[in-house]
């Protein structure tokens, strides 16, 4: 078996938009290195400050330096029949691809990442970055942060990944149904293979244990390899998939208990990679007070967490045609019910401006309007499949409001808000809730 080792210098941290500018390739059959290639590459582009302080490659290094269209065939001859090898493989897989899809030249080979294969094969280390592997396992690092200085030491990782594999993990990982080379360098296999194939939340964590990405999936297991099997030579896809060091998950019932489940959890957690539902406005309520006056008024306000609205609505403009037409039925007060600040403008239907309808005898009609909010339209139930056979999901909305979901045990009978409110799993109300669910109604 053949094995090409590989390390690259590059102008940036991700492929789109960023070249190679050096390479160095070592091919190694398992017990002794049999051919090497060594090359500067002209980015055409001028190399960043930065780049050359880490690497010490600067731009009169490569002005004559052929373009990588100039060793292209070259690499495709030295990587023949062989398995790309790299620490942290899919970085200088991506970038050594984009190079050959800009010059219209297809590139394909099995990968192996050293990265990965360490943490299964040497677990424990306290840093699996290259420098420090290599200290820990006491492999000596010349030119570190150049091209054949980095793919000489990957070599001599691989000679003794290959001497300790006990287990033929290097086997299975090339094995062509393995996913192995397209998880993220830092992803335990065994959190990827505990994952099921059902309905359900994952959350991805960073090197603390942060959650940084929250997703809802109807097949777990294939949602979340489709996150690392398209593109990932942008800055933004590199820089996802550098920072998952964990997998977690949550099973749900059903699409619509994950759909609730993730929006409260991207809320909860606040991701740094979502990117929607984090903030989202809250969804407005009708509250209910007493004035000073023996009055009982309502009003319109968005949502809060210490204050449980009489009903609540996605938009302030469905809050107002909903007053409006509970104004017009009972002939309450406009400026009581919350929809203006001045006098009632339709003082024949409001003795409350007049003067001439007692708080009393107004309030009766206003707890008859308010008798009315808690018809079946605004409280229900939806029964939804659970995550067992032993069990159903339910999700709770209470006069408008979204209280949460649960799941009962099948021999547990509850036909009622009241019955089920117990089992409940609270979950604050808001608009995008309330899309949710308003989506699943239109189905």
């Amino acid at each position: 078996m053949l094995y090409s080792i590989i390390d690259i210098e590059t102008t940036g941290g991700h492929a789109s938009g960023n070249r190679i500018i050096e390479i160095a390739i070592y091919n190694f059959d398992g017990e002794k290195i049999i051919d090497h290639y060594h090359s500067l590459i002209n980015p055409e582009r001028k190399i960043p400050v930065f780049i050359t302080s880490l690497t010490g490659i600067d731009n009169e290094m490569v002005a004559d330096a052929p373009v990588f269209a100039d060793v292209a065939k070259e690499i495709l001859s030295f990587t023949q029949d062989s398995i790309f090898v790299a620490h942290n493989v899919n970085f200088d897989f991506t970038f050594v691809k984009t190079e050959f899809q800009n010059i219209n030249i297809p590139f394909n080979r099995p990968k192996l990442c050293t990265v990965r294969l360490s943490r299964k094969i040497f677990p424990g280390l306290p840093s699996y970055s290259l420098g420090n592997l290599c200290g820990s396992l006491g492999i000596d690092v010349q030119n570190r942060h150049r091209a054949a200085g980095d793919a000489a030491a990957t070599v001599s990782l691989l000679h003794k990944l290959l001497l300790n594999d006990s287990e033929e993990f290097i086997h299975k990982s090339l094995k062509k149904n393995s996913r192995e080379t397209l998880l993220p360098a830092h992803l335990p296999r065994e959190q990827f293979d505990a994952l099921p194939d059902t309905f359900g939340v994952y959350y991805f964590h960073d090197h603390k244990g942060k959650v940084i990405y929250v997703g809802k999936a109807n097949n777990l297991k294939k949602r979340v390899i489709s996150h690392f099997s398209g593109k990932q030579n942008n800055q933004k896809s590199q820089q996802f998939m550098n920072a998952i060091y964990g997998l977690s998950f949550e099973v749900c019932g059903s699409e619509l208990l994950s759909l609730l489940l993730e929006s409260h959890e991207i809320k909860k957690y606040f991701p740094v990679h979502n990117s929607i539902q984090k903030v989202g406005g809250k969804n407005y309520g009708i509250y209910q007070y007493e004035d000073n006056a023996g009055f009982i008024r309502l009003s319109i306000a968005q949502v809060s967490k210490s204050q449980q609205p009489l009903l609540s609505f996605r938009y302030i403009s469905e809050a107002r045609t909903f007053l409006l037409e509970k104004v017009r039925t009972y002939q309450l007060c406009h400026r009581r019910s919350g929809l203006q600040t001045a006098h009632c403008s339709e003082i024949d239907l409001c003795g409350a401006c007049k003067g001439t309808t007692k708080s009393i005898a107004y309030n009766v009609k206003m707890k008859r309007a308010l008798a009315s909010f808690t018809d079946d339209n605004h409280s229900y139930i939806i029964k939804q499949a659970g995550r067992t056979i032993d069990e159903y999901g339910v999700i709770v909305v209470e006069a408008g409001r979204y209280l949460g979901y649960a799941y009962i045990p099948n021999d547990l009978s509850g036909s009622t808000i009241e019955e089920l409110k117990p089992f409940v799993n609270r979950h604050p109300d808001n608009r995008d809730i309330q899309k949710i669910l308003a989506m699943y109604q239109r189905r």
